[in-house]
């Protein structure tokens, strides 16, 4: 199931972290990304490589340095899952309550 993958990715808070600093702006290099992480660049490049692993972000070289891209489609894919589920809920409870007021309809 590949949303587990990327629930794993971003289940750690170093990476989350990461994420949101992508999410917030532009593309960043790996060291821009590292700076107030309380780890090193090359531990930074270690979790990145999770996230590159599950597609939710991608290295692209320039120059002497690296970019880390954000893949939007994956976080929708991710989201999409989610709200299938919450669709799901809401139909259930739905249920319940029609259940429990006496609607003979639900």
């Amino acid at each position: 199931m590949v949303e587990a993958e990327i629930y794993r990715a971003l289940g750690d808070p170093t990476r989350l972290t990461i994420v949101r600093r992508l999410a917030a702006g532009a593309p960043a290099t790996i060291g821009e990304l590292s700076k107030n992480l309380g780890i090193s660049r090359q531990g930074a490049r270690k979790q990145l490589q999770v996230l590159v692993s599950a597609n939710v972000v991608h290295l692209v070289p320039k120059g002497r340095e690296t970019q880390v891209v954000l893949d939007p489609a994956t976080l929708q894919q991710a989201r999409e899952f989610i709200s299938g589920l919450e669709f799901q809920w809401d139909q259930r409870l739905e249920a319940l309550k029609a259940f429990v007021e006496g609607d003979s309809e639900a």
